[in-house]
């Protein structure tokens, strides 16, 4: 059996957030009530419900980089976050940071990209050649 990761957060608005996960992100949509909709974030749920999202702040110190904490995100094959970095430019989506490579040649290689949900939730997408290296040191 699969274990599947849930996570619920606010949204300002219900349709902006279904063009965006499901529109742009290309997640399916699932259940929902008129304040709140799930999404299948790829092989994951996410529940997006009417509220304030919450706070963050650029305080993640990765290379040189401060990245928004907390986020949230996706681990992908690296053809899969290929494609996925493809579609976000192509929806002009604003890069926290844009698609780029990271610790090339050493364990732990990967891309990444940072860009926040139309509410301001940031979100982090990595990319792997293989998955199995997401935890090499």
């Amino acid at each position: 059996m699969q274990s599947l990761f849930h996570l619920a957060f606010h949204v300002t608005e219900l349709d902006a957030a279904r063009r965006f996960y499901g529109g742009v992100l290309g997640c399916r949509e699932g259940r929902s009530t008129d304040t709140w909709v799930d999404f299948d974030f790829y092989g994951h749920q996410i529940s997006l419900h009417l509220g304030q999202p919450f706070q963050t702040t650029r305080t993640g110190r990765v290379g040189e980089h401060l990245v928004p904490m907390p986020h949230f995100g996706l681990i992908l094959a690296l053809p899969q976050w290929q494609d996925m970095a493809a579609r976000l430019q192509a929806a002009g989506v604003d890069f926290v940071l844009p698609p780029q490579q990271r610790f090339a040649g050493q364990a732990g290689e990967q891309w990444t990209m940072f860009f926040c949900d139309p509410f301001g939730n940031p979100i982090e997408v990595k990319g792997f050649r293989s998955l199995e290296a997401v935890y090499a040191s």
